[in-house]
């Protein structure tokens, strides 16, 4: 599991977001994101929101340095 801390808060449904913590990808993961279908973007934002065990839409309000912070974690999951 990895804490990232985002330089910019999100707020959801009344919940503020500051850090998100991401587990290591399973297989499954990669089915259910293939499985919603959509471009590689959405895949990857329903995969991560999968990871870190929040909505979609959390993910979605990310700031792209924030968003690049999770890619940058996963990509070191896979290395």
């Amino acid at each position: 599991m990895e804490k990232i801390t985002l330089e910019y808060p999100v707020e959801n449904n009344g919940k503020n977001y500051s850090e998100l913590s991401m587990r290591r990808p399973v297989l499954r993961d990669m089915l259910v994101a293939e499985k919603k279908g959509g471009s590689d973007l959405q895949k990857e934002s329903v995969t991560f929101s999968n990871l870190c065990e929040v909505t979609p839409e959390v993910i979605q309000a990310l700031d792209m340095k924030d968003y690049k912070k999770l890619q940058a974690v996963y990509t070191g999951f896979l290395s």
